[in-house]
């Protein structure tokens, strides 16, 4: 009976020994996975990556505006009237489509004599009328042609001022969809370099900001905080910058 008592004894205590070794196997075990989690969740690496893209304009507005004077209104009206049909005659001889050519309001300002101080005075001296006209043309080649020939209506008595073309790009959105992919795979490659370096690697993408978007002319060095939006190149570069944080690994 003793020595079937000392059994049991001696075997409680390996049973305790090897529960207690258990134990702190385990927590050795689940502080180094804890001490990994830890690692992998607060080891982060911030890049910021950009990407550039030439284009050329795909849409044309163009504004071209032209005025009469005269002391009586109604006769001032029936001259630019006649000066607007010379307009749209001589755009269309060039090829300017009629649905491309909009014709704005006429603006009317009433003139009065100046003092010797360059102020009005109370003495009418006739009115001023102006007409606009603006041109929406996807043919940028040929309406930028036209933009800088239609002063040659002032040989023709046409009072003609012609305005810098706005050059546009309409598939803007898609486009920024583009770049912004485009900048974020740049951010995620300078991200696997830079962890390379130190024998890393990084894992998921755990946020991003976009950035700077910009469309400015090919050559120009502009930049701003605000984004640039330029209008008065037919060409140009636009550039996407995205900050991004990956996890390191």
């Amino acid at each position: 009976m003793d020595s079937l008592r000392v059994l049991r004894n001696t075997q409680v205590i390996i049973l305790g020994v090897c529960i207690a070794i258990a134990t702190i196997t385990s927590s050795v075990i689940l502080s180094k996975a804890f001490l990994k989690f830890q690692k992998s969740t607060h080891a982060v690496i911030t890049v910021t990556g950009s990407a550039n893209k030439k284009i050329a304009s795909d849409f044309i507005v163009w504004d071209v505006s032209f005025n009469v004077r005269d002391t009586d209104l109604a006769k001032g009206y029936r001259r630019l009237s006649a000066d607007l049909e010379k307009v749209k005659q001589y755009l269309q001889a060039k090829s300017v489509k009629t649905e491309e050519i909009v014709i704005l309001q006429v603006a009317t300002e009433q003139l009065y004599k100046k003092d010797t101080h360059s102020n009005d005075t109370t003495e009418f001296t006739g009115s001023r009328l102006t007409q606009s006209i603006e041109v929406h043309s996807e043919d940028v080649n040929k309406a930028t042609g036209v933009s800088r020939q239609i002063t040659e209506l002032i040989d023709q008595g046409v009072q003609v001022n012609s305005g810098a073309p706005q050059y546009l790009y309409r598939k803007l959105d898609e486009l920024k969809l583009e770049m912004l992919g485009a900048a974020t795979e740049n951010a995620k490659q300078r991200a696997a370099d830079m962890a390379k370096a130190t024998g890393n690697r990084i894992g998921a993408i755990r946020s991003a900001k976009m950035g700077v978007f910009q469309i400015a002319p090919v050559n120009s060095n502009q930049v701003s905080d605000y984004g640039v939006n330029d209008t008065s190149s037919w060409e140009k570069k636009v550039t996407a910058v995205v900050s991004a944080t990956f996890g390191i690994e």
